[in-house]
């Protein structure tokens, strides 16, 4: 049974066309990833399903009887409940059931003639055990537990929580009412890796259907039956997760050149006799002229690789980029970590992971002299500036300057090839448009993206991230990646994206729950995970 329809829905917002002509469809218990870059049309369709919006043409149909849940990276509880009270709350058919019980027994201790009474009892006792009411405290416990809240967090308003939090109980809600359709925006933003973990076995688990918008390939792996890409105003569809679209798309895009090569094979024809015509006038036309040029340019390649070697060309760093001895930090007697140590060398990527709440961003804050350690030192290797720090890049940008000024004014953006300058940023999604554009009047996300984009022609012997892809497209995502691989210097990031440690991490730093002390891995995300599994 298909629980949704799209049949031939174009969707536009002024002159910007979103989605042209699409149609999909979402049957019981499949999960769906739909991807593609930001701005692509994915919360459009997200709010077409939840009667948000109209489409432009075309209809978009949602079973009459279904339960619809949403969830995305800014939704938020408030109120004067805890969150344990807010999923107590979500069964009331439990608590009515539980009720007549408690009522049917002490009648029966009271009644004579218990006949009817045992009877009832035993219908009320199957329905109980037919909605699994006996479990259900144990359900929303695991889920607390899970998504990290510990009991002071679980019984405080949720008003008086963090946004963070507030998210994290949204999440929560949304799981436990287990609509028919579940649709997830970015779920995996304030979630740690453990988190993430559990996340992926309870969407598996799912009784009815998930469309999930996703930048975690990883999750996307682990969880989705097949993957929809929004790509150029059109869907495409593939089977399978993350790792079989990655196989899969570029045997498509193949057929498609093929087919492409033939339309331009006519059009040279078409296009050299117009052109015998025309020298004959001796008036060229103009329009096939430009026509073709558009065909030269969508076949040309975009050599990554090439664009990044020459921007970071004749970028050096010195072998010791960053020497730590004895730190350690901690609040009001709660140690975060202690007697830390380590270097990061030129051409070093450590990765730091572990829970949320461990001291992963406190660390970074003590590297980058925004907190102090309560001991220890930290010591940069030679140059006016050492590191080029994310957090600190977004929180300074001039919201009144343009994309295009703040780039080409500093760092390598001053100093390499605007041609190859401009390319990367090309690669990192900035239309022409956005490049003209006051950083103040983008998005939260593209500010990020600014930031992350100064940070990597930042030239600076070190590179610090803290949860880079959490603003990114998957393109973006895989631009940063190549970026990072071929940078000169070295990189410190924190990060919960496995698929992203996996492919950048030379060396891993754990927070391990219950330990102050920090544990060292070379290698990479598989590389931690199969030590671990080890017997």
């Amino acid at each position: 049974m298909s629980l949704i329809r799209l049949h031939s829905v174009s969707k536009s917002y002024d002159a910007n066309r979103v989605l042209r002509d699409v149609s999909f469809r979402l049957q019981a218990g499949e999960r769906v990833g739909l991807i593609g870059k930001n701005g692509s049309g994915k919360t459009t369709i997200f709010r077409m399903i939840l009667g948000q919006e109209e489409p432009d043409s075309g209809a978009v149909d949602v079973t009459a009887d279904a339960s619809v849940g949403y969830f995305s990276q800014f939704s938020t509880l408030s109120g004067g409940m805890s969150i344990r009270e807010i999923l107590d709350g979500l069964f009331p058919e439990v608590h009515a059931l539980d009720k007549e019980l408690r009522e049917v027994e002490a009648a029966m201790a009271e009644a004579d003639d218990i006949d009817k009474l045992i009877t009832r009892q035993s219908a009320l006792l199957e329905q109980m055990e037919r909605i699994d009411g006996w479990t259900y405290q144990s359900q929303i416990e695991t889920v607390l537990t899970k998504l990290g809240f510990s009991e002071v967090h679980a019984d405080r308003p949720v008003e008086q929580l963090s946004g963070g939090w507030q998210n994290r109980a949204a999440l929560a809600k949304i799981l436990l009412q287990d609509p028919d359709l579940l649709l997830l925006d970015e779920p995996t933003n304030f979630l740690d890796i453990e988190g993430l973990a559990w996340l992926e076995q309870w969407l598996v688990k799912l009784n009815g259907a998930l469309i999930v918008v996703s930048h975690d390939r990883h999750f996307l792996d682990s969880v989705v039956t097949r993957v929809v890409e929004i790509e150029n105003f059109h869907l495409h569809e593939y089977a399978g997760g993350y790792t079989q679209y990655v196989r899969e798309k570029p045997i498509r895009l193949k057929r498609m050149e093929r087919q492409f090569q033939y339309e331009q094979e006519l059009l040279a024809f078409e296009a050299e006799a117009i052109r015998d015509r025309e020298e004959a006038r001796k008036n060229p036309s103009d329009h096939m002229k430009r026509k073709l040029a558009n065909i030269k340019r969508s076949v040309e390649p975009r050599p990554v690789d090439r664009i990044l070697t020459g921007i970071y060309r004749g970028l050096s760093a010195p072998e010791i980029l960053c020497r730590v001895e004895n730190l350690s930090k901690g609040y009001d007697g709660q140690e975060l970590f202690s007697e830390v140590g380590f270097e990061v060398h030129r051409r070093e990527r450590l990765a730091v992971v572990g829970p949320n709440g461990c001291g992963k961003s406190t660390l970074l804050n003590v590297l980058t002299d925004a907190e102090l350690p309560d001991t220890g030192d930290v010591r940069w290797g030679r140059g006016d500036i050492p590191y080029a720090y994310f957090n600190a890049i977004r929180d300074d940008l001039n919201l009144n300057d343009t994309v295009t000024h703040v780039v080409n004014t500093s760092g390598l953006g001053d100093r390499a090839p605007r041609k190859q300058v401009n390319r990367f940023l090309s690669l990192m999604r900035f239309s022409e448009m956005d490049l003209r554009q006051q950083i103040g009047t983008l998005s939260g996300g593209e500010q990020a993206r600014v930031a992350l984009a100064l940070c990597l022609l930042s030239g600076a012997p070190l590179i610090i991230l803290d949860e880079p892809t959490n603003h990114l497209d998957l393109t973006s995502s895989q631009v940063m990646e190549r970026a990072l691989a071929h940078y000169p210097g070295g990189v410190i990031v924190v990060s919960h994206d496995r698929f992203f440690v996996d492919k950048v991490a030379t060396r891993l730093l754990v927070f391990e729950e219950g330990s102050t002390r920090l544990r060292f891995v070379t290698g990479n995300w598989s590389t931690w995970q199969a030590s671990r599994e080890a017997p």
